[in-house]
C-alpha cells in the first residue's frame, strides 16, 4: 500500500487504517472474529487504528486492546475524549488505557466538536486541552487531535488556536457538497502540517453501490490515512485489495463519480450535517 506522511511529522502510515467502531457485538461482529480480523490487518500492513470510549459503551476499545495486547509495538492507536472538561477527560483517559491493556496511546482527540460553544469549553479553564496538554507532558500521548463532522469552520477556528498534530474529519464523496471539509478545511489543515485522516467515506452505506470510487475519491485527497469501519474478514480482504491497487482519481473521473451522486446530498443522507441526527434538516451555522 501506498504510505503517506502524517502531516509535518517523519512518521508514515498507510492510506488504508482501521475504524474500530464496526468489531463489535452491536455490528454482529463476535470478539474472535474481531480479534482475527485486527490481526488479519496488522499482517497486511494496517498499522493505524481509530477507537473510542464512547463505542459501544467501551467495547471496541476493549477488543482492540485484547488484539493488540502482543502487538502494541506494531501499531498507532487514537482514540477520543467526548468530554469538554479537564476531570472528565482525564477520567475518560484512564478508562481507556484500562480497556485498551496499554501505558499510552499514540494520539488522543477532542471527539466530534459540533459548534464553536464545544471548541470554547474545551479550551476554557479547567476545559478538555488542560487534560491533553498534561497527558502529553506526561508522556501518556504522543500526539493531539481534533475531529468533526457537521461544520470544518469549527475544525478552523481550532487549528487556528493551537498546533494540533491532526484532525479527523467527514471526507466522503458525498461530503463534497455541503459544509465540505474536503473544500473549506483540507487547504489549510496541509498548509499548517495538520495531519487529516479521512473519515465517513461510504456515507453510512450509503455509497456501497460506488464502493471503489467511494475510496478512491477520499484516498486521492491530500489526507494521510483514511480509516474504514470493518466488521467482517470480507470488507477487509475488500477494502485491502482497493488499497493495494489504488491510482488517483482524474479530474474527470471525479466528476462523472459527484454526477452520479449529488442526489445522495440530503440532510437524511448525511445525518452527521443534519441540525439534529434524524431531522431531516440541514445544521445551520450562526
Amino acid at each position: 500500500m501506498e504510505h503517506r506522511y502524517f502531516g509535518a511529522s517523519d512518521k508514515q502510515f498507510p492510506i488504508l487504517g482501521f475504524g474500530a467502531q464496526r468489531i463489535v457485538d452491536e455490528h454482529q461482529c463476535t470478539e474472535e472474529e474481531a480479534i482475527r480480523i485486527v490481526n488479519r490487518a496488522i499482517d497486511e500492513g494496517i498499522t493505524y487504528f481509530d477507537t473510542a470510549p464512547s463505542y459501544s459503551g467501551g467495547q471496541s476499545e476493549e477488543r482492540l486492546g485484547k488484539a493488540l495486547r502482543h502487538r502494541r509495538g506494531d501499531v498507532w492507536i487514537a482514540t477520543k475524549t467526548h468530554d469538554r472538561t479537564r476531570d472528565g477527560s482525564w477520567r475518560l483517559l484512564e478508562a481507556s488505557l484500562n480497556r485498551l491493556q496499554t501505558d499510552r496511546v499514540d494520539e488522543w482527540r477532542l471527539h466530534n466538536l459540533v459548534t464553536m460553544d464545544d471548541l470554547e469549553q474545551c479550551f476554557a479553564k479547567g476545559g478538555a486541552m488542560e487534560a491533553m496538554l498534561e497527558a502529553k507532558e506526561q508522556g501518556i500521548i504522543k500526539a493531539i487531535s481534533v475531529s468533526g463532522h457537521t461544520n470544518p469552520e469549527v475544525q478552523l477556528e481550532a487549528i487556528e488556536r493551537f498546533p494540533f498534530d491532526s484532525a479527523l474529519v467527514a471526507l466522503s464523496a458525498a461530503d463534497h457538497f455541503i459544509y465540505s471539509f474536503a473544500h473549506e478545511f483540507l487547504p489549510r489543515a496541509v498548509e499548517k502540517g495538520v495531519a487529516v485522516i479521512g473519515m465517513k467515506v461510504m456515507a453510512l452505506g450509503k455509497l456501497a453501490p460506488w464502493y471503489e470510487q467511494a475510496l478512491r475519491y477520499t484516498f486521492s485527497l491530500p489526507v494521510s490515512t483514511t480509516i474504514i469501519g470493518m466488521e467482517t474478514m470480507e470488507q477487509l480482504e475488500k477494502n485491502l485489495a482497493i488499497a493495494k491497487q489504488f491510482r488517483p482519481m482524474s479530474d474527470t473521473e471525479q466528476l462523472d463519480f459527484l454526477k452520479e451522486i449529488i442526489h445522495l446530498a440530503t440532510p437524511d443522507v448525511l445525518r452527521w450535517k443534519a441540525s439534529e441526527w434524524m431531522s431531516g434538516e440541514w445544521y445551520r451555522r450562526d
